[in-house]
């Protein structure tokens, strides 16, 4: 069975304003009584997140304390990340201890480093004799064009205090850590664009397997439901107050003129399962189909998506690496609707629940 949530709205309601269209939004969200958990279902996965509000801006750590085997794909021909080398199935150390994803670009990178301070100040890393070095991978996107001040953007500070406030708790989405600056939608610059954000979601079958995902959704296209065909958010028409289909802007070939827009989406997968580096590296790259499916355009060359997996091992039976994959790109496309959806709206970018998706 699936882990499901519903949301309930809040009885008080505000009113914004988008290109001079006013509407409706809901000020709070009340959480319903069957609590949606997200990646932190996969156990020995714990998620932090540090928010800077001044911009907004932030990181999201995933901890796995006890090591995890991690594999990544990377593609889009503009990315941001560190330690992903080291991922790699030839390589000699085969375990992280967590993933980090922020905003802020390259800056962002920085994040990682105070991460791998607090695992070192509780000894957690990989032994190397003489140091325990913790083996902490990461990713950023571009977000530096929101808000006022490029300056503020995530540094150690950020990355250290997202892994004090990790836990098993369910997953916080929407604008938080690596999604607080996120957006959407910039196919026609940032005039027509939307909020994006950060969404979690988790399958686990009957047997006890459990697939899950988390991801920070900053895509220059749509966000698509891929059940439905319809566009959730992205791209707006001049009014803003609709949705222009960048499907039929592409076709039409009237997605604008300029300089292209740097975008990427990046994310984690995580599963019980115990796998080996290269199968890893396997469901990492089948669930990039879980972005296709839900994002139009993907992969594109401003883009640095990337998507990180990792495995656990507590599940002890012999498992197919092929439904795996296949699993976390289905809940991959899933985390990505949660991720527009649970998005609130910032000066500038209203989000979908402002549209009434």
């Amino acid at each position: 069975m699936r882990v499901l949530s519903f949301q309930a709205s809040h009885p008080g309601l505000v009113t914004a304003c988008f290109a001079g269209v006013v509407m409706i939004q809901v000020a709070t969200l009340a959480q319903s009584t069957e609590t949606h958990q997200g990646l932190t279902t996969v156990d020995g996965l714990k998620v932090g997140h540090h928010t800077l509000s001044a911009r907004p801006t932030g990181c999201t750590v995933i901890l796995a304390t006890d090591g995890v085997v991690a594999g990544v794909d990377v593609r889009g021909g503009a990315p941001g990340t560190r330690e992903t080398d080291l991922l790699h199935p030839t390589k000699a150390v085969q375990i992280a201890h967590a993933v980090v994803l922020a905003g802020g670009s390259a800056f962002g990178l920085d994040a990682a480093s105070g991460v791998v301070r607090y695992l070192s100040e509780r000894n957690i890393g990989f032994d190397t004799r003489v140091a325990r070095v913790p083996i902490v991978p990461a990713a950023i996107l571009f977000d530096l064009g929101i808000g006022n001040d490029p300056t503020i953007r995530p540094t150690a500070d950020c990355g250290y205090r997202a892994a004090q406030a990790a836990s098993n708790d369910p997953v916080t989405e929407g604008n938080v850590g690596a999604g607080a600056g996120a957006t959407i939608g910039k196919l026609r610059g940032s005039a027509q664009a939307m909020k994006g954000g950060l969404g979690s979601a988790a399958i686990t079958l009957e047997n006890g397997l459990v697939v899950a995902a988390l991801v920070a959704v900053n895509a220059v296209g749509d966000v698509i439901d891929p059940a439905t065909g319809q566009v959730v958010a992205g791209v707006r028409t001049e009014d803003g107050a609709g949705l222009a289909d960048a499907r039929r802007l592409l076709r039409e070939g009237t997605t604008g003129t300029g300089r292209p827009r740097e975008n990427t989406t990046i994310g984690v997968v995580a599963t019980n399962a115990m796998l080996t580096q290269a199968e890893a590296t396997v469901v990492a790259q089948m669930a990039h189909d879980g972005f296709a499916r839900a994002i139009v355009p993907s992969h594109t060359p401003n883009d640095g998506d990337t998507i990180f997996a990792m495995a656990t091992g507590r599940y002890p039976e012999p498992v197919n690496v092929g439904i795996i994959g296949a699993l976390a790109a289905d809940i991959m496309a899933d985390a990505i609707l949660r991720a527009v959806r649970q998005a609130t709206s910032i000066p500038g970018y209203p989000a979908a629940r402002d549209l009434g998706q």
